[in-house]
């Protein structure tokens, strides 16, 4: 009897510790997908140009389709008119009567979209390593998404336009950098105009700035950064005010891809990834 006894005892510690820790080591890998961990260097550099690369390429794989891209801004313009908003073309002539203010605009409109977005992203991977991937996320599923506003929706911008007294201040002030203009215009799709990733990228920096900055005044100027970056995209005749519409939806996308793979919204996640290893159960043998 005493034989038995053991035995069963050593069975069920055989069959139990190996299920427990196999419950708390093993989770599923859908599980360890979406637990945020400590962002690796060399991964996000090449996955940051490699997805950049990529977006540029099939944006500009687009077929520009010229024609409707023009029909579309003529039934956009005409229906801005019809409901009393269309403020374009007043903002454009009015921001390139001041010269110094639009030259300043157009190196605005060429550089910081760029700079702004990945410095947020060091940041991020800096100061937030836990919110790091989730709001990542958010930034590439608000990209990938306008590639199909892209592609459905061809749209030129006001200063490409027929017929219209919209002013390409890039072009009538000689400025460099933009993609929009000059012999650069042939290395991008003129004819991505909707949705408006001037603004779906901004608005993504400042949302990102304002719930996890400290100082105040940080979190003020995240806020303007946006609001500044709408006045530029329409003084420059570069876009439709409505082109941030479509910006802003497109990262409400962003959000929500987020929102479901991780549960909950970017900025409510753990600063800092809860990455320590867990301690192995000790069995102690009674005296």
């Amino acid at each position: 009897m005493g034989d038995s006894t053991v035995t069963s005892l050593d069975d069920r510690e055989q069959t139990a510790v190996p299920d427990s820790l196999t419950a708390a080591n093993s989770p599923g890998f859908l599980r360890r997908l979406r637990t945020p961990r400590r962002p690796r260097l060399w991964f996000e550099i090449v996955l940051i140009a490699v997805s950049y690369w990529t977006y540029s390429l099939i944006r500009n794989a687009v077929p520009e389709q010229r024609g409707q891209a023009l029909r579309n801004a003529d039934w956009l313009w005409r229906m801005e008119h019809h409901l009393g908003i269309a403020v374009e073309e007043s903002v454009n002539h009015a921001a390139n009567s001041v010269t110094w203010l639009i030259v300043g605009m157009n190196y605005y409109y060429a550089t910081l979209h760029f700079v702004v977005t990945l410095g947020v992203l060091v940041w991020l991977y800096r100061s937030h390593p836990g919110r790091y991937a989730a709001t990542r996320l958010v930034l590439f599923a608000t990209t990938g998404v306008a590639l199909v506003g892209y592609y459905l929706y061809p749209l030129a911008p006001p200063r490409l336009m027929n017929g219209s007294t919209f002013i390409d201040t890039v072009m009538v002030h000689q400025t460099w950098g933009s993609m929009a203009s000059g012999d650069l215009k042939h290395m991008s799709n003129q004819y991505a105009a909707m949705p408006s990733m001037h603004i779906g990228w901004s608005v993504w920096c400042g949302l990102t700035i304002f719930a996890l900055a400290r100082v105040p005044w940080v979190r003020v100027l995240g806020l303007a950064y946006p609001v500044v970056t709408l006045t530029v995209i329409v003084a420059t005749a570069n876009h439709f005010w409505l082109d941030a519409v479509g910006g802003l939806l497109c990262l409400a996308f962003g959000f929500a891809v987020a929102r479901v793979w991780y549960g909950t919204l970017p900025y409510a996640l753990p600063r800092a990834p809860r990455s320590a290893p867990l301690e192995e159960p000790r069995w102690e043998v009674p005296d």
